[in-house]
């Protein structure tokens, strides 16, 4: 039977386990390491999710809630290698869905993927749109990065009828996304 569970709190024996499908999943270049991590759980700004079977976790995500905007920001999140292909990764988003509408009073749900017309990426743009988010048309560039990256997003249940919609607007989507990303590395 698989265990869904969330932790605001660093839990060394969780994150070694989630940090095994986290480093498969995205190179290097593309993670976060496990100093800045854990400075996030510090800071308060960070929920781990884990779905583990056998008391071994098999998928993980890392996520942020912006209070102000009610948003929650998919930092990260991963399905074991072997475990792709079986649906988990759409009942991960449901779980997150879910926390996010009743726990964490969110009003939708965002991430962020890259924006590069390759393959792989519409891949990943084409799993996305399959379990709810909508592609946003700006292009944002970092500077600390070469690739350049677009907001998807969804709306909650709650507020897919009401006057409070996540907006169809990339660029206030990531003045979010980069003001997480700040308080991530330094602080703010």
């Amino acid at each position: 039977m698989l265990q869904y569970q969330t932790t605001s709190e660093w839990n060394e024996e969780l994150w070694l386990q989630a940090e095994r499908v986290y480093n498969k999943a995205f190179p290097k270049h593309g993670r976060k390491n496990r100093s800045i991590v854990r400075r996030m759980f510090e800071r308060g700004i960070c929920t781990l999710h884990t779905w583990s079977e056998h008391e071994e976790v098999i998928a993980m995500a890392l996520t942020a809630s912006n209070e102000a905007a009610r948003m929650l920001i998919i930092d990260y999140i991963a399905v074991r290698q072997d475990q792709r292909g079986k649906g988990l990764g759409r009942m991960c988003l449901e779980h997150i869905r879910e926390w996010a509408e009743t726990t964490a009073n969110c009003r939708g749900i965002v991430i962020e993927v890259e924006a590069d017309p390759s393959t792989e990426n519409a891949e990943r743009i084409r799993f996305w749109e399959r379990v709810g988010f909508l592609l946003t048309d700006y292009v944002h560039t970092y500077i600390w990065v070469p690739e350049t990256y677009r907001a998807m997003y969804m709306n909650l249940n709650e507020y897919e009828n009401e006057h409070e919609p996540l907006l169809d607007d990339g660029k206030l989507l990531f003045e979010y996304i980069t003001e997480y990303h700040e308080k991530a590395y330094r602080g703010k």
